[in-house]
């Protein structure tokens, strides 16, 4: 099979229309204070073990700061949490600023209001591009809401519309 040059505008207008829900990766930094980031790409991947995944971009000054504290909690956003995810997603600056979470168990920081929290260790990083694929072994996980999901869709946010 031929390839053809992928432009990289092209990929992602293509790619924009495969919907993904948006989750908020969150852990402590090494100094205690909770640091998270926004992604769309988180997955189940596995029953047994249960293995998650998603795949933060190499360029993200948030990721190693996550990867460091060798675990991490997803949180899955809903619909109504547009500020946080704009909050979460925002270079630099004081991400958790307003933002209501407690800490769990497994010290990390669960978002008040989030569909479901999925607490997971590190279980490998691989080279994937200009990103990296995690994958976290969960080792606790709760649905606490039934709200309507993020989605992110052809560059926007939005919920999700159910048909009958």
């Amino acid at each position: 099979m031929s390839e053809m040059t992928i432009e990289a505008t092209t990929f992602r207008q293509v790619l924009g229309y495969y919907p993904t829900g948006v989750s908020a990766i969150t852990a402590l930094d090494p100094a205690g204070n909770p640091t998270g980031m926004i992604v769309g790409t988180f997955t189940s991947v596995s029953l047994d073990p249960p293995l998650v995944g998603f795949l933060p971009d190499k360029s993200s000054s948030t990721w190693p700061l996550i990867e460091r504290a060798g675990h991490f909690c997803v949180n899955v956003l809903a619909s109504d949490q547009q500020r946080v995810c704009k909050q979460l997603a925002a270079k630099g600056g004081e991400k958790f600023a307003g933002v209501e979470y407690r800490i769990s168990a497994h010290d990390l920081p669960v978002i008040a209001g989030a569909l479901a929290s999925i607490e997971c260790r590190l279980h490998s990083v691989t080279d994937a591009g200009d990103h990296w694929f995690v994958l976290g072994r969960v080792v606790r996980l709760e649905a606490t809401r039934d709200a309507d999901p993020m989605l992110f869709f052809k560059g926007r946010y939005g919920g999700f519309a159910g048909i009958e």
